[in-house]
């Protein structure tokens, strides 16, 4: 918009006639002699206010004329009947329209700067004690705060909902401590980005070489990397980056980092070479490693009587299991800790369910869960017992400003002897880490999943690190039973992970492969796939039972070409459906999308049931749009979340979602297309993984070259952590004390 189609305004709120929590508002501005609809991030607007609003006019297609309001200033009531009618909306608590009259005949027009600068003179008026005169003193400066604030935070294009979570951190001391260090807002719960923090502090005059501006991108940079999987960076790694962040020479960071080791915000590990930590994520590999060893010094059990359990079993099932099978169930019952790990159709839930059975039958009480809804309900369906998320397991509370914390920790721990965690590749180091500590000693966990699937999309690398440290009783299943191997799908994702080319000639089976010559030529057998010939020849709903996975977001093949695409062919506008653009996606009812961050504060409802927390790859579908709300309802497997429109950035459209956010969910139907892209995205445990998410039929569309290549790049990808380092460290050193109490 060009600055000369904006309009300023400026007038008294004559009423508010709809409030959002993101802070979008709709009232009615009493401009002239005329009443004005205005709209916008009006955050706390009362009525008899008077506002300086920059905007322009609109025609809602519903709601007729508005004035779209892009900034405003308040300004308070000046006359006595203004703050009057400022005070009976009731803006400060304690105060009502009889007691606003009262205060405003005593006080005139000087009402609010008596309430702001000597609240106790309010103990004059009849009815209002000291207490109560300091109490609205104080919730007058409370509203004024978090307004005086937001306007300031808004000048940089902060919203009003992160501005909510800064004011809940700080309250009325944030303004103070935001200008003397405009660095701490990159590092708290909003997660304002780096160069919005620079560009205040350079208004605020403040010296690019400061200590708080080093610390605060070297904290940035840490947390950063936490989005590809690591816990820690390399020392040497973490200056480099740092340095082109901040555009200053390594060796002025490195005061910087040892300042901050020393004061504990930042943990440093020296194994070869130092590693620095964020501490919360240097504590949780500390925790994890300290109980994982614990837990594997406690092996009790009987194994005659169990195999004596295992024989009844096959006897009564009529099955037979494989030694491995016998193995793991055997490890399960008798350790504390033991994972049990495979590809597809080796056995693992047969396995799982002998498991589960011995263990109820010795009167122990088994919660299982799995890191997403869609994995739990797979579980639950073939296990035949209820299965929950994990954080549905230890339950979300009430955070405070976004931050994840959960209802079973150490001080109250999950009532049960035994806890099975499925599709463990899933899980990343600070959700394992609560998991732990929810759990009573003496409590049994078996993890299950399969280590060549890609890790966690959190960071850390636990399910490998875990394996690969030798101390965890673990167990791999390698044998593919005789129905399992009936499937192109399970015997070509075997050939896949042992580095063999998958079999792309047979037409008659679940796995497919369709050559194309171009990226065009792909883009166009997806859609006709999608939208007609797999539901026609097998029934499928092109959105319930087919998915498209891609191995990046970008290119002519990636999700979000493909999304707008697929959008435009399987939910098309129509004149009908409401839809609404946040600059990044169009959203329209019907589409079918996917929450691609954990929000811990989400609140859902589903028939009488209500929770919190909507979780990254959760994927629902918009059955509502509401313009004059700003608000969208989204069905997430009759969970059903409402989003402001400013909360829109954290949905993205799912008719083509990566192999990474498909982790843990399985789909009847699944088409990839491999064509061309950047050689590094494409690599053997990423074709492994999309290829066994399908259920029952799989489709490669593409180059056989392609494919190819990936199955030849065994490069899996990089991530730095510590936990397998201190697992053997801890470990070594037990067997050492262990040495020695012999010997004495």
């Amino acid at each position: 918009m060009e600055e000369q189609d904006l309009i300023t305004l400026q007038g008294t709120v004559e009423a508010v006639t709809f409030r959002a929590e993101s802070g979008f508002t709709v009232a009615e501005l009493g401009y002239g002699n005329e009443l004005i609809t205005i709209v916008g991030d009006l955050v706390g607007i009362e009525e008899g206010e008077e506002l300086s609003l920059t905007g322009r006019y609109t025609t809602h297609p519903k709601y007729g004329p508005q004035f779209k309001v892009l900034m405003f200033e308040r300004r308070l009531p000046a006359s006595a009947s203004a703050i009057g009618k400022y005070l009976s909306s009731g803006v400060i608590k304690g105060i009502g329209p009889s007691l606003a009259r009262r205060i405003v005949d005593v006080f005139g027009d000087e009402t609010l700067e008596i309430i702001e600068q000597q609240p106790l003179r309010l103990a004059e008026v009849k009815g209002i004690s000291e207490k109560k005169a300091a109490q609205i003193g104080e919730e007058f400066q409370h509203i004024f705060g978090i307004r005086t604030l937001m306007i300031f935070l808004s000048k940089y294009g902060i919203s009003p909902s992160q501005s909510v979570v800064i004011w809940k951190l700080w309250g009325s001391a944030g303004m103070n401590l935001i200008q003397a260090n405009p660095y701490i807002l990159c590092g708290c719960e909003a997660d304002i980005d780096f160069s919005i923090c620079d560009t205040i502090a350079i208004e605020l005059g403040l010296p690019e070489d400061s200590m708080e501006r080093k610390q605060a991108g070297i904290n940035y940079v840490l947390r950063q990397n936490l989005f590809s999987g690591h816990t820690c960076l390399p020392a040497d790694k973490l200056l480099m980056q740092a340095s082109r962040l901040l555009q200053l020479p390594e060796a002025s960071l490195s005061k910087a980092i040892e300042e901050a080791v020393q004061e504990e915000t930042l943990r440093k590990m020296t194994r070869g070479k130092d590693y620095l930590y964020l501490a919360n994520l240097y504590v949780a590999e500390q925790y994890i490693a300290e109980r994982i060893v614990a837990m594997t010094r406690c092996a009790l059990g009987d194994d005659a009587a169990i195999q004596t359990k295992i024989s009844r079993i096959e006897k009564e099932n009529g099955i037979h299991y494989a030694l491995l099978q016998k193995q793991a169930i055997c490890q399960a019952i008798e350790n504390d800790i033991m994972i049990l790990t495979g590809g597809p159709g080796t056995g693992k839930t047969t396995t799982l369910n002998a498991i589960i059975t011995i263990l109820e039958e010795s009167g122990k009480e088994v919660f299982i869960a799995a890191p997403t809804g869609r994995a739990a309900k797979r579980i639950s369906e073939v296990t035949g017992h209820e299965a929950k998320t994990i954080h549905r397991l230890l339950e979300v509370s009430q955070s405070q400003n976004n931050r994840l914390e959960f209802v079973h920790n150490q001080e109250n721990p999950l009532e049960c002897d035994a806890v099975v965690i499925d599709e463990m590749s899933m899980v990343d180091t600070l959700l394992f880490d609560s998991l732990l500590r929810a759990l009573r000693p003496g409590c049994k966990l078996i993890l299950v999943g399969d280590s060549d699937q890609l890790p966690s999309v959190g960071a850390g690398n636990v399910l490998r690190d875990l394996i690969d440290c030798g101390c965890v009783p673990t167990v791999q299943l390698k044998e593919i039973f005789r129905q399992a191997a009936k499937s192109l799908i399970v015997t070509n994702a075997h050939k896949i992970v042992n580095g063999e080319m998958p079999d792309l000639k047979v037409k008659n089976n679940d796995f497919f492969y369709m050559p194309r010559i171009s990226s065009s030529d792909v883009q166009n057998t997806i859609i006709d796939l999608v939208s007609r010939r797999l539901p026609v020849s097998y029934g499928f709903s092109p959105t319930e039972n087919i998915q498209v996975l891609c191995p990046s977001r970008k290119g002519a093949l990636g999700t979000m070409e493909l999304n707008a695409m697929l959008q435009q062919e399987l939910n098309p506008e129509d004149g009908y459906k409401v839809q609404f653009s946040n600059g990044m996606f169009l959203f329209r009812e019907g589409d079918k999308v996917m929450q691609i961050r954990n929000n811990y504060d989400i609140e859902w409802k589903r028939n009488d049931e209500r929770g919190l927390g909507i979780y990254n790859g959760d994927i629902g579908f918009i059955k509502m749009i509401d313009r004059g709300s700003q608000t969208l309802m989204v069905d997430f497997d009759g969970r059903v979340a409402v989003y402001s429109f400013d909360m829109a950035n954290e949905l993205e459209l799912a008719y083509a979602i990566t192999v990474h956010k498909s982790q843990g969910s399985e789909f009847d139907a699944v088409v990839i297309p491999l064509f061309g892209g950047y050689d590094k995205l494409f690599y053997r445990n990423l074709l492994y993984t999309a290829v066994t998410r399908a259920k029952q039929l799989l489709i490669l569309i593409g180059s056989a070259k392609r494919i190819a290549y990936m199955v030849e790049n065994n490069r899996r990808t990089l991530r730095y952590t510590g936990l397998k380092f201190l697992l053997k460290e801890y470990y070594r050193t037990l067997n050492l004390t262990a040495e020695d109490e012999e010997r004495t």
